[in-house]
């Protein structure tokens, strides 16, 4: 089902089942999965992959070059998953460099007006609200919700589960299950209904919300932190991943 006024590629790949409405313009190295759907006016280029059952609302732009003033040419790549939904206006750029990709996981959710820089990772099924933008080289873990109008630093990354709140100016990583908000952004406690939602045990909730007290509340150095957490907390798969989130932290954390 692709209507007459759309402009195609002759070789760009468009899987089976695909609609493509009015004056969609897709690129000769976009790939489409099947069950994919265009409302209208979406632009689509640059070397681009998306994957099953993605819809995509009128104005979306999706694959074109990097915003990034270091960019010198080559190819560069746009990657994304399956059931995926990018309403209005939705800006997804390549990467910088060549050879760099930008990659979208699968089952996410991003509101109009949502922006996802060059070299950006995003998990699965995170949602941003109107107006988000990701900076270039962020990294955004399974399950996050980030707010209207929050707005993410370059290299910063969010941890899986957590949420950011609205008009939030983010420009340090927010750790895995944790709530964040402000300009700048401080992690503020952890992310309860997230996790209750997401049906996680009282006992795993419990140990995060010591792991919160003692990261953020106690006043300790990171890496004493991490000694008291190690000692102190079960040995959970959600507090083994928040500990190597902390402990890799590049840009410190938003506290």
């Amino acid at each position: 089902m692709i209507h007459p006024s759309a402009v195609i590629h002759p070789r760009a790949e468009i899987g089976s089942d695909c609609e493509i409405g009015p004056f969609c313009v897709i690129g000769e190295h976009v790939t489409l999965g099947k069950g994919c759907k265009l409302h209208s006016h979406v632009v689509m280029d640059g070397h681009t992959r998306l994957g099953e059952a993605n819809e995509i609302y009128p104005f979306a732009s999706i694959g074109l070059k990097s915003q990034d003033l270091k960019w010198k040419g080559g190819i560069t790549h746009t990657v994304i998953g399956d059931h995926n939904t990018f309403r209005e206006y939705v800006t997804i750029h390549s990467a910088t460099n060549d050879g760099g990709a930008t990659t979208v996981g699968s089952h996410n959710n991003l509101l109009a007006y949502c922006h996802v820089a060059h070299d950006v990772k995003v998990g699965n099924r995170v949602v941003m609200s109107n107006v988000a933008t990701l900076g270039g080289h962020v990294i955004v873990e399974d399950e996050v919700t980030i707010g209207g109008l929050a707005a993410v630093h370059q290299f910063c990354r969010i941890g899986k589960m957590a949420i950011i709140g609205g008009c939030s100016k983010l420009v340090q990583d927010v750790p895995p299950f944790m709530l964040a908000d402000g300009t700048p952004a401080k992690t503020r406690s952890v992310n309860k209904i997230g996790m209750e939602r997401r049906g996680m045990a009282e006992e795993v909730q419990s140990a995060l919300r010591q792991a919160y007290k003692i990261l953020f509340r106690e006043g300790l150095t990171i890496p004493n932190a991490l000694a008291r957490m190690e000692k102190e907390l079960p040995p959970f798969p959600e507090i083994k991943h928040l500990a190597e989130f902390v402990r890799t932290s590049e840009r410190g954390l938003s506290r």
